[in-house]
């Protein structure tokens, strides 16, 4: 699979990043390491995951990803070929909360959630470690000191924002370089080729959808990427109501094209998606989590698909 540098050591991650977020929790054991196992042998390397997953389902805390991920580093040795990222700021403070109880992302907790990360993960450190959210209530000072004690301490190779704007991003950005501290390398938000109505309120908490105005910043900002999360919106595109926040008429017109695209280039729907997704000029990262290896192979074959300059003309055109 084709890599790309990230990060100001230039680390090279495969083109679609693996989101093992239901991995061990909704995907049991056995079909978990298929699914990893198979991510591998395809020539991935960049797995992420974050500290909360998933806390929401039924008889989970939010350990399950990790210690799932833990327990497949053991057993097959590969710690050493992956690029692991995990996340803070998203767990609840107690068994039960929701997101409405979410850790702060405070100096002193940022570094006690990379300890228990690493702990469930078995690992002495992790080569991205994420902002899972744009703490509000605690001074942005705080929380860029606190993923620089993680990088300081060895524990996080390089450092990221995950469900903010390009704005709180560069503003993050400008107080650790005045400070020297390690600054955020990427982005994660939601982003694939259709899009929500501006304003609407998605019914996913929490999520925060990327904007041309956060694709501009980062094709200008060398060393950057953004991981695409929700990129094959949960299977919407093959099997899935859209939902009413993606009713409207640039819906209907990206659609047409997506399929004529499909149908001159023999691939599925989600494969031109990806496809078109890493073909930007800003390095975007398709992040997909999967249900089977079957998807997985899908969704490798989409990152390594080419459209041609028209193709891509057209879709983008569609509005």
């Amino acid at each position: 699979m084709e890599r790309i540098a990230l990060g100001p050591d230039a680390i090279g991650v495969s083109r679609l990043c693996l989101g093992a977020m239901a991995l061990g929790a909704v995907q049991d054991e056995e079909l978990s390491f298929a699914i990893l196992d198979r991510f591998v042998e395809l020539g991935g390397n960049f797995v992420d995951t974050a500290n909360c997953y998933m806390f929401w389902i039924d008889g989970c805390v939010g350990d399950e990803s990790e210690l799932l991920l833990g327990r497949w580093f053991a057993a097959r040795g590969t710690r050493d070929e992956v690029v692991l990222a995990t996340k803070a700021g998203r767990r609840p403070t107690f068994v039960g909360g929701g997101m409405d109880h979410s850790e702060p992302l405070t100096r002193e907790r940022i570094g006690a959630a990379l300890d228990e990360s690493l702990q469930r993960l078995g690992t002495d450190r992790v080569d991205l470690f994420w902002a899972h959210r744009d703490d509000r209530d605690t001074p942005l000072e705080e929380t860029v000191a606190g993923y620089d004690d993680a990088v300081r301490a060895g524990k996080a190779r390089m450092v990221g924002a995950s469900n903010y704007t390009a704005w709180r991003v560069e503003r993050a950005r400008n107080i650790a370089e005045g400070t020297g501290a390690a600054a955020y390398t990427a982005m994660q938000n939601r982003y694939s080729y259709l899009k929500p109505r501006p304003g609407t309120v998605l019914p996913e908490g929490g999520h925060v959808h990327s904007t041309v105005e956060d694709l501009d910043y980062l094709a200008n900002t060398p060393g950057t990427a953004l991981l695409a999360y929700s990129s094959l919106l949960s299977g919407a595109y093959v099997k899935k109501p859209l939902g009413e926040h993606y009713a409207h008429p640039g819906t209907d017109a990206r659609l047409a094209v997506l399929d004529e695209v499909a149908a001159e280039t023999g691939a599925t729907r989600n494969q031109v998606v990806l496809a078109w997704l890493a073909a930007h000029e800003a390095p975007v990262i398709p992040l997909v989590g999967v249900s089977s290896v079957a998807q997985l192979e899908e969704a490798v074959a989409g990152v390594a698909l080419k459209l041609e300059a028209g193709q891509l003309a057209r879709m983008n055109a569609a509005a």
